[in-house]
């Protein structure tokens, strides 16, 4: 049988790419939650990376204070260290302001046209993906990854790549709480990111 050269190439092309994910987030604090996500994720599909990517300014109406960036970076940091699936993506934080999804994946995809991009999404966030910027320009640069949720439907409009991961019901919004109060948060963080935390004395002024 005889192959084209050009189909050759297409093939040589299409195997050269990389394919990565990207959990996009505050993180404050990352939790194991959004480990136990990423890694199931990752193996489920074969991607090469999953980066870990902190917002610099959440784009919502409702904004609420945030610690540092800087903060955020270093828990992120220790959260992903020892486990060669995970990276992190500073793009957002060097760029500062609010980060629209849009924004960033078009300065991702024109600085690494190689790689497919796997953005990842609780299930609860695909009913919103009509009120995002852009989302239909989106879509064409992004594959969206969808985390299965108990009482969440599967349907959209939008193309969506389904994952079943474990639910753990954690929030970065309860652990703040919790350390306000001086309630443990072993085993919801890493522990280096729980000795961070108590170290630099964060969300204990949180309002959240």
């Amino acid at each position: 049988m005889i192959i084209e050269e050009t189909e050759v190439e297409t093939q040589i092309a299409f195997q050269d790419r990389k394919r990565i994910g990207i959990m996009g987030g505050t993180f404050s604090p990352p939790h194991l939650g959004h480990l136990i996500v990423a890694q199931q994720v990752g193996e489920q599909l074969g991607l090469d990376k999953i980066y870990f990517m902190p917002d610099a300014e959440p784009p919502h109406i409702d904004e609420k204070e945030s610690i540092s960036a800087k903060h955020r970076e270093t828990m992120v940091r220790l959260s992903i260290s020892g486990n060669p699936l995970f990276d992190i993506e500073t793009i957002e934080l060097a760029r500062g302001g609010k980060s629209f999804t849009i924004d960033t994946m078009k300065l991702l995809t024109a600085m690494h046209p190689d790689t497919d991009y796997y953005f990842i999404i609780g299930g609860d966030m695909v009913e919103y993906l009509p009120k995002w910027k852009n989302i239909d320009e989106l879509v064409q640069l992004v594959q969206f990854v969808g985390v299965a949720r108990p009482g969440y439907g599967r349907e959209s409009i939008y193309p969506i790549i389904w994952v079943d991961a474990p639910l753990i019901d954690i929030s970065s919004t309860e652990i703040r709480k919790m350390v306000k109060t001086g309630r443990s948060i072993r085993y919801l963080v890493k522990e280096d990111v729980k000795d961070y935390i108590l170290k630099e004395g964060l969300y204990l002024d949180d309002e959240d």
